[in-house]
């Protein structure tokens, strides 16, 4: 594994933590709530973003336009299924989702919920850091490079680990200042 091979696996990590903030609410309406909703459309989990126009109307309406009438009914078990936490509202054309207002408690559960989002990526990218060392070994051992180099190497895995790190701590406190602005 080469370095930029670990730089692109920790910045695929640090994206995946990103999506997984962007599925937590934070009292606004945000499209990206539905990012992770299936729905079953004719026997296949199908992505809602691909059975429907999502929109938001204001800040705390989020609407549902499905390009085929037939699967609102669908859409909205998918909805309601999920673990976001809305009730869908379906008036035969769209489905709607209010957006209430947080609790300072449900704020607070939120914040446990994106630090465990967070504790998530950064065990990924520990994973890719282990692995890219485990690689420098490897190629130490068989002699390909020598132990000065297999040094170095492993010097700037840590320090690109380093790296990534920080940026999903970024992102947390960011999220986290999200979520606690009422």
């Amino acid at each position: 594994m080469t370095l930029a091979d670990t730089e692109s696996h920790m910045q695929k990590a640090v994206e995946a933590t990103q999506r997984a903030f962007n599925s937590i609410r934070t009292g606004r309406a945000n499209t990206s709530l539905l990012d992770r909703v299936m729905v079953e459309y004719y026997g296949t989990p199908t992505p809602l973003k691909s059975l429907a126009n999502i929109n938001t109307p204001d800040a705390s309406t989020i609407t549902i336009q499905p390009y085929d009438k037939n699967s609102l009914t669908q859409i909205e078990k998918a909805i309601s299924l999920s673990d976001i936490g809305l009730t869908p509202n379906n008036d035969g054309e769209v489905v709607r989702l209010n957006i209430p207002p947080l609790t300072s408690e449900r704020r607070q559960e939120f914040v446990k919920l994106a630090g465990k989002f967070a504790e998530e990526g950064k065990v990924s990218i520990r994973n890719v850091r282990r692995d890219a060392v485990e690689s420098v070994r490897k190629q130490e051992k068989n002699s390909d490079i020598s132990k000065d180099e297999a040094l170095d190497l492993q010097d700037e895995i840590q320090k690109l680990t380093d790296k990534y790190t920080a940026k999903i701590e970024e992102l947390l406190a960011g999220k986290e200042k999200d979520i606690t602005t009422v």
